[in-house]
């Protein structure tokens, strides 16, 4: 399609380009640039018609003549060209305008802009970045610095350079774009995970703290945050943590649930774990949820009925493969061994299903895997992927 495009736009221009120097011809000296366009043209309709589609391409732009009225003609072809992923080509288009002498301001801009673009298509990031260094501080456009500035971001975070990303995107990006200011939540995640590896803890809670301020939604930093207080026996401190999270979104619950669970272990809390357990299942009434206070109440009282009917009532409401592979082990139990061979056939085929599911999704281009991945690795979006729900997941 974008073949079809280019040709035709080059036809038009050079057509236009062939009129024009015919009308302003004058009538006693024929202009030899007027008929070297005529026989350019026709090559070019030459090469189109034996679908020699790359020469047509470069005899056509031989043929358009760089000027004010052809500007607009080259920056479209050169986009045309990244757009194929021929961003080689579109560099030489672009650095043949920014020759130009003739092109204004606002042209020259636009061409860097452009430029810029396929450098980053290319690879070539140190050219990319000081190209849009040099826009954001120099261009008189707000629509060009604007641009720059989106296009630097993205350059950086591609890089890693997340503390770079956020001084480039504070406060103006982050403020009117909700995917800016939850990717510079996860950037400072990002941070905070470096520097907590790096033995910087006081400096990594302080950009997890400031990643909430960012962005109150960022699931991530409360995580982090617990896991921390975990680490220095502040578990009353990660439970606070991790109760936030469900008012953040809910279906972050099965994620929390390890967590949790070790930090009333290490209270020896069975009891506040229950009660922390039935408050979830109110608000989110998962199967994680479920089979954790199943087995949470089996051990507590010893007895596997009261995590039967608890599951059995569960699974009415709301069937889930999970249940129903917990319901066969509790079944198990309670004969006393794995003396069943035909439950045990049934739970090794749904053990294989559950492998074999995916267990997180993006919900913006529908990414599915097992892990969690804060940054999806198809769309590259911060922050979009979250446990599946439902029969086959929670």
């Amino acid at each position: 399609m974008t073949d079809v495009l280019l040709l035709a736009l080059l036809l038009v221009a050079v057509a236009i380009g062939w009129w024009l120097g015919r009308r302003e011809r004058r009538a006693t000296a024929p202009s030899s640039r007027s008929s070297t366009l005529a026989r350019d043209y026709f090559v070019g309709l030459n090469y189109l018609l034996n679908d020699q589609q790359d020469r047509a391409i470069e005899t056509f732009i031989g043929a358009l003549e760089v000027n004010s009225d052809t500007i607009e003609t080259h920056i479209t072809l050169g986009n045309l060209f990244r757009t194929r992923d021929e961003a080689d080509r579109a560099v030489k288009v672009h650095q043949n305008l920014l020759a130009r002498p003739t092109l204004s301001d606002e042209q020259g801009d636009r061409v860097q802009l452009e430029l810029a673009r396929d450098f980053l298509q290319l690879g070539l990031f140190d050219r990319a970045e000081r190209l849009l260094h040099a826009l954001i501080k120099d261009s008189q456009s707000g629509e060009h610095r604007h641009a720059a500035r989106q296009l630097l971001v993205k350059l950086l975070e591609r890089e890693g350079e997340y503390q770079q990303a956020l001084d480039v995107a504070q406060p103006t990006l982050v403020k009117e774009s909700d995917d800016v200011r939850r990717a510079a939540a996860h950037w400072l995640c990002e941070i905070a995970e470096q520097q907590r590896h790096s033995a910087s803890p006081v400096l990594a809670r302080r950009h997890l703290k400031q990643a909430l301020s960012t962005d109150r939604q960022c699931v991530r930093a409360n995580l982090l945050l617990a896991d921390m207080a975990l680490e220095t026996a502040q578990y009353r401190q990660a439970i606070r943590l991790l109760q936030r999270i469900p008012e953040q979104d809910k279906s972050f619950v099965p994620t929390l649930l390890e967590p949790l669970g070790r930090a009333y272990r290490l209270l020896d809390d069975e009891r506040g774990l229950i009660h922390a357990l039935e408050s979830l299942r109110e608000i989110a009434p998962y199967t994680s949820v479920i089979t954790m206070l199943a087995e949470t109440l089996r051990r507590q009282h010893g007895d596997p009925e009261a995590s039967l009917a608890l599951l059995t009532s569960e699974l009415e409401r709301s069937p889930s493969l999970g249940g129903v592979d917990y319901l066969i082990r509790l079944y198990l139990q309670q004969e006393g061994g794995h003396d069943n061979p035909r439950i045990e056939l049934l739970q090794r085929h749904t053990h294989t299903l559950l492998k074999a599911r995916p267990r997180h999704r993006c919900q913006r281009c529908g990414f599915s895997g097992e892990p969690l991945l804060w940054r999806c690795p198809r769309c590259h979006s911060w922050g979009t992927t979250k446990p599946i729900t439902g029969i086959e997941g929670e």
